[in-house]
């Protein structure tokens, strides 16, 4: 089969498209020949080595990517073969043979494709959709709310817009650029704002129409996101899932006491098993897309082409959750 492998920490370039053998499928495992594989944020970060939190190094030489979808082609040891030419989809854990034309994964893992969804759409929600319903767990919205999403054009954003919307909110969605803000006006959002333009915080204020905002999505901190907590008015919720400015949105107790605000974090093992785990949430977002309320967008590349997929995912310039199409 061919595969992405990485021989050295680096930039871009480590990503060689070589030809290796064919991973087999050990007990309790099964093998999916892959129609899409997975790039994350974290891909580049263990590409480049460097230290990320608790995650440790991979060794190398390694297949990066941490998930598939595709056919069941074979099972190992103690799998039933009924499980053999089924679509589905499965996390692989970190830097884990993700970017080649077949992995393997313990059956426990694996989740069947909804009828009707494709392998990119799987793909997209078996991480992203789940980190989605996390943030929408600590920060649920009503009718009632006026919600910004920065990055609205994103792989989270791009659902929240729509679960906002499906909640029947007035939700406002800022996105880099002018491609992107139309992805995030043909998503559905009443006001698609590009942050990048000059007087944006003035487009801004004329989107919300005197309302102050209720509901602050934010995982971009930096100016962005302090202008986005400005706007929200007396009472109003922040629920922080990260921040690709570089550093936090900028606050202090006092900002947030004097106005009544209530800022939550979204992410971490705390709230994960409080969901249910992992593959609680995986099976939502799964069903999400089958019921047609969630729709991921997309950017895919070859998987020949997995560096340049690298260079254009850490320069924002992808739209969607990124998938290598083998």
């Amino acid at each position: 089969m061919h595969a992405i492998r990485q021989h050295e920490f680096g930039g871009p370039e480590v990503l060689v498209y070589e030809e290796v053998a064919d991973p087999e499928p050990g007990p309790g495992q099964l093998r999916i020949d892959s129609r899409a594989a997975g790039v994350h944020l974290l891909d580049t970060t263990f590409r480049s080595g460097e230290k990320n939190g608790p995650y440790p190094l991979p060794d190398l030489p390694m297949i990066p990517g941490r998930e598939a979808a595709g056919i069941v082609d074979a099972v190992g040891e103690g799998v039933d073969a009924s499980w053999i030419g089924k679509r589905v989809v499965a996390h692989l854990g970190f830097a884990s043979g993700g970017y080649a034309e077949k992995a393997v994964r313990e059956v426990e893992h694996v989740h069947e494709i909804p009828e009707g969804a494709g392998f990119a759409e799987a793909i997209a929600m078996i991480g992203t959709g789940r980190t989605a319903l996390m943030v929408l767990s600590v920060g649920p919205v009503t009718p009632e709310d006026v919600v910004i999403v920065p990055a609205a054009a994103g792989g989270i954003g791009t659902l929240l817009v729509q679960a906002a919307k499906n909640a029947g909110a007035y939700v406002v969605g800022l996105a880099g650029g002018p491609d992107k803000v139309r992805q995030v006006a043909e998503n559905g959002a009443d006001a698609a704002i590009d942050y990048k333009a000059e007087d944006w915080t003035s487009v801004l204020d004329e989107a919300l129409e005197g309302r102050e905002a209720t509901l602050l999505f934010d995982s971009v901190g930096g100016e962005t996101g302090r202008a986005a907590f400005d706007r929200l008015g007396f009472g109003g919720r922040m629920v922080v899932f990260g921040w690709s400015a570089g550093k936090a949105t900028a606050a202090t107790v006092e900002d947030i006491v004097g106005r009544g605000l209530t800022v939550s974090g979204a992410l971490g093992p705390k709230l994960l098993q409080k969901l249910g785990g992992l593959r609680t949430l995986e099976e939502r977002s799964l069903a999400e897309l089958a019921a047609g309320r969630l729709r991921p967008a997309v950017h895919t590349f070859k998987l020949s082409e997995a560096a340049k997929a690298h260079r254009a995912l850490e320069h924002r310039g992808t739209t969607g959750k990124v998938v290598l199409i083998p």
